[in-house]
C-alpha cells in the first residue's frame, strides 16, 4: 500500500484554501512593503541627494543616507523574519493538519 496522498484530497480540503489565502496575502503584503522601501530609497537617492548627504549632526561626518540605507537592509531582515515566523508557527502546522486529514 502506498503512502502517497491524492492531490485532489488536499485541494478539496477547506483548510488548504485557507492556507493558500493566508500565505498569499502575507506574501503580497510583505512584497509590497519591500518594494515601497527599496524604491522609496532609490527615489530618495535620485531626487534627494542633498538631503542624504547632510551630516546626521553638526559634529558628525556620517551622512543621513547611511542610517537610512542601513534601515533599508534592517527592514528587509525584519520582514523576512516576520514571514519565517508566520510560516513556522502558522503555515507549517496547517500543512501538517491538511496532510493528516488527507491521509485518512
Amino acid at each position: 500500500m502506498s503512502n502517497l496522498i491524492s492531490a485532489g484530497k488536499i485541494q478539496n480540503n477547506p483548510k488548504y484554501h485557507q492556507l493558500i489565502k493566508q500565505r498569499d496575502s502575507l506574501a503580497w503584503t510583505l512584497s509590497a512593503l519591500v518594494l515601497v522601501i527599496y524604491y522609496g530609497f532609490i527615489l530618495l537617492v535620485a531626487f534627494g541627494g542633498d538631503f542624504l548627504t547632510q551630516p546626521i549632526s553638526a559634529t558628525s561626518v556620517i551622512p543621513i543616507g547611511m542610517p537610512i540605507g542601513f534601515g533599508v537592509i534592517l527592514a528587509s531582515i525584519v520582514l523576512t523574519a516576520i514571514y519565517v515566523t508566520k510560516a513556522n508557527n502558522t503555515f507549517d502546522p496547517m500543512i501538517q493538519q491538511i496532510i493528516e486529514e488527507s491521509s485518512k
